[in-house]
């Protein structure tokens, strides 16, 4: 099932189940003093309002910062596989083509090995870091006979400890995700949230019931999201390998 179909599923339940309570509570609850209360219930209701809004927008954006980091940094780490097996070719074509292929097999390693435990976000075996220092280990004993070589040998070092940073930036993040004590409070304050207007009252059903049904609708629609862009690698996100396809088609 799509993400867009499931999301509107659930946000189409949370609102059906909403105008249901809203319309049991209005039919069939007491009414005696129910609109004198309205000034009281908009008070706290502004109060948890106002600040489960605060933590939804900061938890949302914390996330999208996330996904763009985890992307950039699947980027910077292929980047700096192709610019160090440039880098190499300067040394010498043996030493060239061990890195280059070495790089390749780094490449195919984090694209049939890490990204399907990453999407998935679960833990995963992987020979990444060997293939790593296996790369490092052929810059490192290369000689370079002259000044222009050492440069290249000095730049391929650099670049592959950006590939470094850059990979443990990517495990990281597929590490990352909401924690279950800001879950826990995202989902009691969605439910405080949407509970208080229930006790609100006024001359039309119709209208109460609309409103309650559409503020529950923009709440799981946030939880929805929430949800869906805690794993960058997964989920609505879904940052996928393509910098490192890219790189194992330079490589050849």
């Amino acid at each position: 099932m799509s993400v867009y179909l499931t999301g509107l599923l659930w946000v189409g339940g949370a609102a059906v189940i909403a105008a249901v309570l809203a319309y049991v509570i209005r039919k069939y609850g007491e009414l005696e003093g129910r609109t004198a209360n309205n000034e009281a219930a908009g008070q706290v209701f502004t109060l948890v309002g106002g600040l489960h809004a605060v933590l939804v927008a900061f938890v949302l954006i914390a996330l999208f910062d996330a996904v763009t980091q985890a992307g950039d940094a699947a980027y910077r780490e292929a980047d700096g596989l192709v610019a160090a097996t440039w880098a190499s070719e300067a040394l010498s074509p043996e030493a060239g083509q061990e890195v280059r292929q070495l790089s390749r097999e780094y490449a195919l390693t984090v694209i049939n090995d890490e990204w399907p435990g990453m999407r998935a976000g679960t833990d995963f075996e992987s020979d990444g870091w060997s293939q790593l220092n296996e790369l490092r280990q052929v810059v490192a004993r290369t000689p370079a006979s002259d000044q222009w070589q050492v440069e290249r040998k000095t730049e391929a070092a650099n670049q592959l400890w950006k590939v470094y940073e850059a990979r443990q930036a990517r495990l990281d993040a597929a590490g990352s995700g909401v924690n279950t004590v800001v879950w826990f409070v995202l989902i009691a304050g969605s439910v405080l949230a949407v509970c208080l207007p229930l006790l609100f009252g006024g001359p039309r059903i119709r209208t109460h019931v609309l409103i309650v049904a559409t503020f529950a609708a923009t709440v799981t629609l946030l939880l929805y999201a929430t949800y869906q862009l805690q794993n960058p690698f997964g989920g609505g996100a879904d940052v996928s390998p393509e910098a490192f396809e890219a790189a194992v088609e330079r490589f050849g």
